[in-house]
C-alpha cells in the first residue's frame, strides 16, 4: 500500500499533510526539518515507512533541500508539473488556496502519476555545480555591466577621480572573477571525456562561444531524455498561439517558459551564425522574404541553431555545412 505524503514547498517553510493521523504540520525547509519530519513519520508508519511517497512540485532551489533529502533516504518520490497540480485541485473543486490545503490537495494526486514517475530522485552533482557556477557567472556579468554603465556616466561628466580610479579597479575585479568562474567550469567539464566531447561538438557550430556551448551543454546533459521539441520547449522557444473564434487572433510569441539563459546565451550567436555561415544566412533571408519580423526571423535560428547542437552532441559529431544538409533532409522528414 502506497502512503502518501503532500509537501507544499516555500522558501522558509514546508506545509506537509499526513494522511494516517490527518495531520496538517510546518516544518523548517532545512536538512534538520526534513530529519524531524522523517523521525515523526517513522514512529507513524513503521513497517510501512518503506512505502512512503512524497508529493510535491519542483520549485527550483527551494525544492532541492527535499530532494536531495529523498535521495539520500530513498524515498520514492512524484514530482507533479505545477500546472498538472492546478488543473487537479480545481478538478476537485477547491477554492481556497493556503499551503497547508496544498498540502492536503496534493497528498492526493498520486493516481495522476505514471508508473516511472514514482521514484528515488537522481541528483546528478555535476549537473547541480554547473547550474550554481552559470547563475554565478550570470550574477557577476551583471556586476560587470553595472560597473561599466557607472563608470561611463562619471567619465562623460569629468566626475570624482577618487570614483572613477575605485570603480576602475572594481571592473578589473570583476572581470577576472568572470574569467576564473569560466575556468573553473571548464576545469569539471575537462574531468569527463564524454563533457569534453559534447562540449566540443556543440561549441563547432558557428555563433556558439564559450558560454553559448557550456550553457546547452548543461541544458543537454540534465535533461538526456528529451527529444528535439522538449529542448525547445525547455529553452523557452516554442512558440504559442491564441486564437478563438472570429474576434481573437493574437500573434504567435515564443513561451519563455524555460530558462532565459539559454536564450540568452545565444542571441549574439544569431547574428554571427547568420553573417559567416551560408546556411544559416539562406534561411534567414528566405524568412525575410516571407514578411517574417526580424526579431521572430532571428528567434527561427536561434531554434535551429538549438536543435542542431543539441544534435551534434547527441550524435558526438562536429558541425560542418554538409551535416547542415544532411540535417535539415532528416528535420523535414520528422515534421
Amino acid at each position: 500500500m502506497i502512503n502518501c505524503i503532500g509537501l507544499d514547498i516555500s522558501k522558509k517553510l514546508i506545509a506537509v499533510h499526513i494522511p494516517i493521523n490527518k495531520a496538517n504540520i510546518e516544518i523548517e525547509n532545512n536538512v534538520k526539518g526534513l530529519k524531524g519530519l522523517y523521525s515523526k513519520l517513522n514512529k507513524l508508519y513503521k513497517k510501512d515507512i518503506d512505502n512512503l511517497v512524497f508529493i510535491f512540485e519542483p520549485t527550483g532551489d527551494y525544492s532541492f533541500a527535499l530532494t536531495k533529502f529523498c535521495n539520500e533516504k530513498n524515498i520514492k518520490c512524484f514530482l507533479i508539473n505545477p500546472k498538472q497540480f492546478s488543473n487537479f485541485s480545481k478538478a476537485l473543486g477547491q477554492r481556497n488556496k493556503t499551503d497547508l490545503i496544498d498540502a492536503q490537495v496534493l497528498s492526493q494526486a498520486i493516481p495522476l502519476a505514471k508508473d516511472d514517475e514514482i521514484k528515488v530522485p537522481y541528483i546528478d552533482t555535476i549537473v547541480e555545480e554547473l547550474k550554481e557556477l552559470i547563475s554565478y557567472y550570470k550574477f557577476t556579468t551583471k556586476s560587470t555591466s553595472k560597473l561599466i554603465n557607472q563608470l561611463e556616466a562619471v567619465t562623460v561628466k569629468d566626475g570624482s577621480k577618487y570614483m572613477i580610479n575605485d570603480l576602475k579597479k572594481s571592473l578589473k575585479i570583476s572581470k577576472n572573477k568572470e574569467i576564473e568562474i569560466l575556468n573553473k567550469i571548464k576545469d569539471i567539464i575537462n574531468l569527463d571525456d564524454k563533457l569534453i566531447k559534447g562540449y566540443n561538438n556543440i561549441k563547432s557550430l558557428y555563433g556558439i562561444g564559450e558560454v553559448g556551448a557550456i550553457v546547452l551543454l548543461h541544458l543537454f546533459i540534465k535533461y538526456p531524455k528529451a527529444n528535439q521539441r522538449q529542448i525547445v520547449s525547455l529553452s523557452g522557444l516554442d512558440p504559442i498561439e491564441k486564437t478563438s473564434g472570429t474576434s481573437v487572433h493574437k500573434k504567435s510569441k515564443i513561451s519563455k517558459a524555460g530558462s532565459r539563459v539559454y536564450r540568452g546565451s545565444l542571441f549574439m550567436g544569431v547574428l554571427t551564425a547568420i553573417r559567416f555561415d551560408d546556411n544559416f544566412k539562406v534561411f534567414f533571408e528566405r524568412l525575410k522574404t516571407k514578411g517574417k519580423h526580424t526579431t521572430a526571423t532571428q528567434i527561427a535560428v536561434m531554434r535551429k541553431m538549438i536543435i542542431i547542437a543539441h544534435s551534434l552532441y547527441k550524435n558526438d559529431t562536429q558541425y560542418d555545412k554538409e551535416f547542415y544538409k544532411k540535417f535539415v533532409v532528416v528535420y523535414k522528414k520528422s515534421h
